[in-house]
C-alpha cells in the first residue's frame, strides 16, 4: 500500500494535525495485507515537523514495524526530522532510496 503524504498537505506541522492525519489513515489500513508493506511517500512534502511525525509515524512504526517503508526522504526538513525521531524513539526507520 502506497500513501502519498502530500495528500495531508505539503507543510506537515503540529501534533494536532499529525493526530488528525493518523486518524484519517485508519480506515485505509483495514485493507493492508498481513504481509504487505506500507510505503509512505514524502515526495512533495516541503516541511515536516517532529511533532507531526511523532503523532503520525511513531504509532505506525510501533504497530507495523519494518513494514512501514519511507520513500523520497531527501528533503532536508524530512531528513532532519526523521533523524531526530530515530534518536528520541531509539529506533531506525526503514528508508528505501
Amino acid at each position: 500500500m502506497k500513501i502519498e503524504l502530500k495528500k495531508f498537505g505539503t507543510t506537515l506541522i503540529s501534533r494536532q494535525n499529525g493526530r488528525e492525519a493518523f486518524a484519517a489513515l485508519q480506515s485505509q489500513l483495514t485493507t493492508l495485507g498481513e504481509k504487505e508493506d506500507m510505503e509512505l511517500d514524502f515526495e512533495g512534502v516541503i516541511t515536516f515537523s517532529p511533532s507531526w511525525g511523532d503523532e503520525f509515524l511513531t504509532p505506525l512504526v510501533k504497530q507495523y514495524g519494518n513494514r512501514v517503508v519511507l520513500m523520497n526522504t531527501g528533503n532536508l526538513s524530512v531528513k532532519a526530522t526523521l533523524e531526530l525521531l530515530e534518536k528520541i524513539n531509539q529506533t531506525s526507520f526503514n528508508i528505501r532510496f
